[in-house]
C-alpha cells in the first residue's frame, strides 16, 4: 500500500464524502439492505469508524456497530466497507479491515459478524462456520452471513436473531429527556 494513504478515525468532516462514496459503491438500494436496519439511527461502536484518505480525499470507509445475538452474545457488525473505484487495487480495503479488527480486539470486543462475500473476507478469518444458528432481522443470503472470532469460542452457543445492541431512543423518550432538561426545579420559576 502506498505511503500516501492514511487511515484514521472517522471525523465529522468525513460524513459528506463518506455518504457519497457509499452511494457510488453500493447504489441507491444500499439503505434498503437488512444490515442497514441494524445501523439505522445508531452510532458506530466508539473508536471503530475509520476513514482512508489519499491526497486529502476520502477513498475508503469502514465502520463497526454493536450488536447482540438472541442468546446474549455481544459482537460487532462490520460494514459497510467501501473503497473508491479508482483506487481499489491499492490494498485500502485490506488495510481498513486489518486496522478495524486489530482495534476491535484491543478494545475488548470478542467477535465480528458481517454480510458479505466469503471469497473476500475469508482471508481475514471470516467464515459461515459459526453463523449457522444465527439470522439477520430481514432478508439476506444465508451463505453471506459470516463471522470472525477475535477471542476463541466467543460465539460458541450463539443462536437466534442478531439485533442492535444500542437501540436508538424512542421519540417519546427523547421528548421527555428534552422536557426534563429544560424543566425548572420545584419552587423555581420556569
Amino acid at each position: 500500500m502506498s505511503a500516501r494513504i492514511r487511515i484514521r478515525r472517522e471525523r465529522r468532516s468525513d460524513i459528506v464524502a463518506r455518504e457519497c462514496l457509499l452511494d457510488a459503491a453500493f447504489g441507491p438500494g444500499r439503505l434498503a439492505k437488512t444490515s442497514e436496519r441494524l445501523r439505522e439511527g445508531r452510532k458506530p461502536a466508539p473508536g471503530l469508524a475509520f476513514a482512508a484518505h489519499l491526497a486529502g480525499r476520502l477513498v475508503g470507509t469502514l465502520r463497526l456497530w454493536p450488536v447482540v445475538t438472541a442468546t446474549g452474545h455481544a459482537c460487532l457488525l462490520l460494514g459497510p466497507l467501501a473503497v473508491a473505484a479508482d483506487v481499489r487495487s491499492l490494498g485500502i480495503g485490506a488495510a481498513l479491515m486489518r486496522q478495524a479488527l486489530h482495534k476491535a480486539h484491543a478494545l475488548g470486543h470478542r467477535a465480528v459478524v458481517l454480510v458479505g462475500d466469503a471469497a473476500y473476507y475469508n482471508r481475514f478469518g471470516f467464515s459461515a462456520e459459526m453463523t449457522g444458528a444465527l439470522r439477520m432481522p430481514g432478508p439476506y443470503e444465508r451463505n453471506r452471513l459470516l463471522a470472525c472470532e477475535l477471542v476463541p469460542d466467543a460465539l460458541k452457543g450463539a443462536r437466534g436473531r442478531i439485533a442492535a445492541a444500542n437501540p436508538p431512543p424512542s421519540r417519546l423518550s427523547r421528548l421527555v429527556g428534552r422536557m426534563a432538561g429544560s424543566a425548572a426545579p420545584i419552587g423555581q420559576p420556569a
